[in-house]
């Protein structure tokens, strides 16, 4: 049996600094099996005392990460150790970076929220959580953070509308760090990430796990509401809406997924 191909491409080149790319094509949906290869990423990152910064990028220029997939092939945890790996994330030592070009919805903004800093692309990145819209509830830390990051009144018009907003709204409501225009968010990144490596490890470590004091949900909640999206799956809101959905393209490359906060609403 030929090995399963990669969906997270790590670059360790410069020491002290992995670049991880997301790679699951057609449109980067976020499926068990990516999220089981971001467990053994951290627990690797973990054991690496050199490490201080990890940025994640896309390899698809439309999509950041689409949203998740509960397409096969499951997680060998049975559900996805998500919530573990995102908590631990947060706790470790290394600084955590998302650079975001493209569509980021859902699972995906979830994954972008739990990475302790977010640059976005002025012009390309767009960001969602269309959950209510297709019958469900976001389950994996949106409800927790976007509230700790933007505010009560802003999290309930982001989840609730279900809309999609732009980086510029995005910067506005604290939902990422800056929006920066693309010619030059490379060079943005790079100079913060250097910065970083030119840093002494201990003090960058004291310094994160002391702001963690302040600002991370608490692992109970998540885990409570991770257990109620799946459940979702059977309510009659989702079980109405998914074969519309289905039928229109969802998960597939094309204009549904590309306008996805307002294609929901014409359900």
């Amino acid at each position: 049996m030929a090995e399963r191909k990669k969906k997270l491409l790590v670059d360790k080149t410069v020491e002290g600094h992995w670049k991880v790319i997301l790679d699951n094509p057609p449109i980067n949906l976020i499926d068990d099996s990516m999220y089981d290869e971001f467990y053994d990423l951290v627990t690797e990152m973990e054991t690496d005392e050199a490490l201080k910064i990890v940025t994640f990028e896309s390899a698809n220029p439309d999509f950041f990460i689409a949203h998740y997939s509960p397409a096969e092939p499951r997680s060998r945890f049975g559900l996805p150790p998500w919530i573990e790996a995102a908590q631990r994330l947060a706790a470790s030592s290394v600084l955590s970076v998302a650079v975001i070009r493209g569509r980021v919805r859902g699972g995906g903004s979830e994954f972008a929220l739990a990475c302790d800093i977010r640059f976005a692309s002025r012009e390309k990145a767009i960001f969602g959580q269309p959950e209510v819209g297709i019958g469900l509830i976001p389950g994996g830390g949106a409800l927790e953070r976007l509230p700790l990051l933007v505010g009560r009144a802003r999290a309930l018009e982001i989840v609730l509308g279900a809309d999609d907003h732009s980086a510029d709204t995005a910067e506005r409501y604290g939902w990422i760090n800056r929006a920066i225009p693309e010619d030059e968010l490379d060079a943005h990144v790079a100079k913060f990430v250097a910065r970083v490596l030119s840093f002494d490890k201990r003090v960058l470590a004291v310094s994160k796990s002391t702001i963690n004091r302040i600002g991370l949900p608490s692992r109970a909640d998540l885990q409570d509401t991770q257990d109620t999206f799946f459940k979702t799956f059977a309510w009659e809101g989702f079980q109405e809406r998914i074969p519309k959905l289905t039928k229109r393209g969802i998960g597939k490359p094309g204009e549904l997924e590309l306008n996805l906060g307002k294609n929901i609403a014409d359900i």
